[in-house]
């Protein structure tokens, strides 16, 4: 199967992409991730004001597989949460990328993002997975 990897996203190796426009950064989950969680059937994500750190868990993911931690790849505040996704999560699959956003948070610092993957390095360590 192919997936898209957007190159204007950043990459983490627990599969959350992050889009960074100024001091917010959007934060979702790759395509290949979904595809590999299968159906999904609740995700539990912060609240709004919730704080952010890089690297903690932010929520979980669960499908008819198996149930996976998700991580932040920034430090910050949560601004805004997509409800629609919250509430139908099996709609993630759909659109991942646009749509299927998880979370808004307002970053600290960008530099937190430094260490993260272009989409050309996630494709090759998921296509060798």
């Amino acid at each position: 199967m192919e997936f898209d990897y957007p190159s204007d996203l950043k990459y983490l190796d627990s599969h959350e992409y992050v889009r960074l426009d100024g001091e917010i950064a959007t934060i979702g989950i790759s395509a290949f991730a979904i595809d590999q969680l299968g159906d999904i059937v609740f995700l539990e994500l912060p609240a709004v004001g919730d704080a952010l750190e890089k690297g903690e868990k932010l929520g979980t993911i669960e499908s008819v597989k198996a149930v996976e931690d998700l991580y932040s790849a920034v430090t910050g505040t949560v601004i805004e949460r997509n409800e629609s996704i919250v509430e139908a999560p099996e709609e993630l699959a759909e659109d991942p990328y646009g749509e299927g956003w998880l979370l808004k948070v307002r970053i600290k610092d960008a530099s937190d993002l430094d260490d993260a993957m272009s989409a050309e390095d996630y494709r090759q360590q998921v296509e060798g997975e």
